[in-house]
Formats: structure tokens, sequence, C-alpha cells
């Protein structure tokens, strides 16, 4: 994948984008994180989800659910201060060949020098 476009849709080569961030590099940002926390659910690094989830909202594990073939993210919003930050973005995805949207608004919180994702509220489109 290192030579590909890069899941989050920034335009970037993976390696040089959440490739970065997978390998261990912390996010700088909200967005960013929220990126790289997409582009994990694509390439299905459950790790990489736990570990940038806050431990007060974060499962014990992600459970295996139907196959999801994820279509491409959409950044709508994306506000924050040094501590709290809020990522609004569309996600696009299909299950069973049926086409779905999820758009929310993420929660982020900055801790011990990294973004953690908190929760999100789902919006309407």
């Amino acid at each position: 994948m290192k030579e590909e476009n890069c899941p989050c849709e920034s335009g970037q080569l993976y390696a040089k984008c959440c490739g970065t961030f997978h390998q261990g590099l912390a996010a700088k940002t909200a967005e960013q994180l929220m990126r790289s926390r997409y582009s994990a659910f694509v390439l299905n690094l459950h790790d990489y989800l736990l570990k940038t989830w806050h431990v007060s909202t974060r499962p014990e594990t992600l459970a295996d659910e139907e196959p999801v073939r994820w279509l491409g993210l959409k950044i709508k919003d994306a506000q924050s201060d040094e501590l709290h930050a809020e990522v609004e973005f569309i996600a696009r995805y299909k299950i069973a060949g049926k086409a779905w949207k999820l758009h929310e608004r993420s929660r982020f919180v900055f801790e011990d020098g990294c973004w953690y994702y908190i929760d999100g509220d789902i919006l309407d489109s």
C-alpha cells in the first residue's frame, strides 16, 4: 500500500500520510487523527483504532461485523483549541452491496502529547 494514495483522500501517498501515524507518529491535529482512524478502518487496523480511542470510552475489543467496503471520506468541519476538538465528516461505505453514509461530529481530547477519539454524534445528512 506504500505507493498508493492514502485512503483518507488527502491526496498524499499512504506512506507519507496516514501510514506515518499507523507506524507510531502522533497526529498533530484532531483532523489528522480522524483521517488516520478512517484509514485504519479501511485497512482493518483494529489495534491502531483501540490505541487512539480515549480510555474513558474505549471498548475492550472491536467486534467483527459484516464486511464493510469503505468508499470515501469528506471532512466537513474541524474546530479545536489546545485540548479539545471536534471534526465533522461524512464517510461513505457499502455493506452487502448496499450503500450507506456515516455523518458524524466526533469529539477528541489532547492528553500526554496525543490526540484521542472520545465519541461522536450521528448527524442527519
